[in-house]
């Protein structure tokens, strides 16, 4: 039996029904073989326990590890070569990302989320060339890096079989360009086209591999409405069905999505998953900056999840979702960082305050996140869309110990007036530095800026020296294909939000 006693100045358990933040103060935290025991009164816990080891102290303040509830890849697009761009271009531009080697990829990014707090990550892995065997082989590598640096990770492989390029068949995109570009890109297309069935293996044979690991989940991903044939929709929910897995679909990310759902089923797209039995409690939306008033609406009555990833919406022109009509409905909101933050990195601290402050809508008397309101969404509402629900995303006795230690006097040097709340400092002023020590499931992967697990300088030394060699055959073809491809994608979309309603939900500012 493994013990540790987990000490604080002040730990916040989570929140209470009414949103208020749960602090106990001089307290401690028993963690045995992984999950909490015991939290009660500091000098109580030490002496019942002496052969504890002591984890903390004075100075620190105890909160719930934080949830990545939306996360796809290491290295960035930027990193890669593809700048920002609104995101159906971006979709082309892609296509001249470098390769990566999958296991240096996921633990790069490991690394930037653990030293921001985050102790559980919902991993979409959006493609993979190749057959089930090429697709399990990358998983492996996803799911083992996470394992090997103690990060709790959801994982799932996409579904997708249409459209993989823009918002229409592959054929007939094809058939928009040049016939000397058609052999790549119908190469391109066929190395990502496996079939449906064969997907929905691949989703079987994880779960059956990860089914007993306790720092592991698999769910299911529907990539989006406009990558999914109905047989596909129709698939997803009868997985979700068969299997009890969340959910995690990305949708109406941009105002071109939505127009996509009006042209296909000449509705709205949340409609369309309420046809198809996906929406609920099990389902996560990743992304809805452009839901309409029903869309929320439906989302609230089914208990139907979102995860807001605001980095990602300013980064790629998508626009900036409805956060407060979502909370004011009752909508449980994550918060995930997607490909990367706004810093171009994986920092959940930096994202929790892009959150607070981009909603902040103008008037006396308008809308407006709480610091305690983010935060519960990026660990209590993080928590809930993934398999670990109910385990994870509070401090509380039965649940997996995870925990973050924040530097208190890092966080409010060189001064900071104490009638302020201690979630509003924690969520408005504490950055990487201030995080000390992080435990996944009462194992401490992180402590005084080092991994204890893995050596990170040369692991980011591997990195570097891989990308430093010259691009290979294959990448500079894909290169010149992005170069060749982008001013058909480009000229696919003229027109397309032709006639589309756009009456915001908010105001920012007046022409008059």
């Amino acid at each position: 039996m493994s013990q540790k006693l987990v000490r604080a100045d002040n730990i916040l358990c989570g929140f209470h029904p009414d949103g208020s933040p749960d602090l106990r103060h001089d307290a401690a935290i028993l963690v045995e073989d992984g999950s909490i025991r015991e939290i009660g009164d500091a000098e109580t816990l030490a002496a019942a326990h002496p052969e504890a080891e002591t984890v903390g102290g004075a100075g620190f303040v105890a909160i719930p590890g934080l949830v990545n509830a939306h996360h796809h890849v290491g290295l960035t697009p930027l990193q890669l070569g593809s700048p920002d761009h609104p995101l159906e271009l971006w979709f082309a531009s892609r296509l001249a990302l470098r390769d990566v080697d999958p296991r240096l990829d996921t633990l790069y990014s490991a690394f930037e989320m653990i030293a921001s707090g985050v102790t559980t990550v919902q991993h979409l892995h959006s493609r993979a060339p190749g057959g089930p065997e090429a697709v399990l082989a990358t998983a492996e590598s996803v799911i083992g890096a996470y394992r090997e640096v103690g990060l709790r990770a959801s994982y799932s492989f996409a579904l997708r079989d249409q459209n993989r390029l823009v918002y229409e068949a592959d054929e007939a995109f094809l058939a928009r360009v040049p016939a000397e570009v058609r052999p790549a890109l119908a190469d391109y297309f066929q190395r990502f086209a496996m079939p449906l069935a064969e997907q929905i293996g691949v989703f079987h044979e994880l779960r059956r591999r990860y089914r007993d690991d306790p720092s592991t989940a698999v769910q299911i991903a529907p990539s989006n409405l406009h990558w999914l044939s109905d047989a596909a929709l129709a698939s997803a929910a009868e997985m979700a069905a068969e299997t009890g897995a969340p959910v995690h679909m990305h949708l109406l990310e941009t105002p071109y999505q939505k127009a996509y759902a009006r042209k296909r089923t000449g509705g709205s797209a949340m409609a369309c998953l309420e046809r198809f039995g996906l929406t609920g409690p099990s389902l996560t939306i990743g992304h809805g900056v452009w839901m309409s008033e029903e869309d929320i609406e439906l989302c609230a009555q089914t208990g139907t999840h979102i995860c807001h990833n605001c980095s990602s919406n300013f980064r790629l022109k998508s626009g900036l979702a409805p956060v407060n009509r979502f909370t004011a409905k009752g909508i449980s909101v994550a918060i995930g960082i997607d490909e990367a933050g706004i810093n171009d990195d994986r920092d959940m601290l930096q994202e929790m305050r892009l959150v607070l402050n981009a909603h902040r809508e103008p008037g006396i008397d308008s809308p407006f996140p709480t610091a305690a309101g983010v935060l519960r969404m990026a660990t209590e509402n993080g928590a809930g869309t993934t398999p670990f629900a109910g385990r994870i995303g509070r401090i509380e006795e039965g649940r997996a110990a995870d925990i973050v230690l924040i530097d208190w006097k890092k966080t409010t040097w060189p001064y900071q007036n104490p009638d302020i709340s201690l979630v509003d400092v924690l969520v408005r002023r504490a950055r990487r530095e201030a995080v000390d020590t992080v435990m996944i499931g009462g194992e401490v992967v992180y402590a005084k800026g080092r991994f204890t697990r893995i050596d990170r300088d040369a692991v980011l030394s591997e990195i570097h020296a891989r990308m430093a060699q010259p691009l290979t055959p294959a990448e500079q073809a894909r290169r010149q294909l992005a170069t060749d491809v982008m001013p058909f994608v480009r000229r696919f979309y003229d027109g397309y939000l032709d006639g589309m309603p756009r009456e915001p939900h908010t105001v920012l500012n007046s022409r008059f």
